[in-house]
């Protein structure tokens, strides 16, 4: 049995949570401008939150309605423990029921392994964004890859 669990996260309600987490990785960890942590797409997103076993919220992802995964974040102290990987999974999980032929992100070059080791394919040369290097990856949702 886990010691965590991931659940659909409501944006009006529990979006302290989420940017709570975001902040914590992406700004303070990785010095990414706070202005840029935040956009417009977070109210149509589809958010998931992991909570500890005192419901303590731990790490989030989100999912636009084109299939773009992004906004993954661990906290530290959690890493190692496959909850990017149920994140991830619970993500295109709903994907495919919605029946999207495919998802993709730009992952963060020093991700890159992870993302391939759950299928996705990289595309394109590296670039920038926040000041860090991705790369543009992405995965089909074809019956062969269920």
């Amino acid at each position: 049995m886990s010691d965590y669990q991931v659940v659909e996260a409501d944006w009006s309600s529990q979006q302290d949570a989420l940017l709570g987490i975001r902040f914590t990785v992406f700004v303070d960890e990785q010095s990414v401008p706070p202005e840029l942590e935040r956009d417009h797409y977070d109210r149509e997103a589809l958010h998931l939150l992991a909570l500890n076993g005192d419901g303590k919220p731990i790490a989030t992802a989100r999912m636009l309605t084109d299939g773009h995964i992004g906004r993954m974040a661990v906290l530290k102290e959690w890493r190692g423990r496959g909850i990017g990987s149920a994140l991830m999974n619970r993500l295109i999980d709903i994907a495919r029921q919605r029946g999207y032929a495919e998802v993709f992100l730009h992952a963060q070059c020093t991700a890159e392994p992870f993302y391939r080791r759950l299928g996705f394919v990289a595309e394109g040369e590296v670039f920038v964004d926040a000041g860090i290097d991705h790369r543009a990856m992405r995965m089909s949702l074809d019956a062969e890859n269920a």
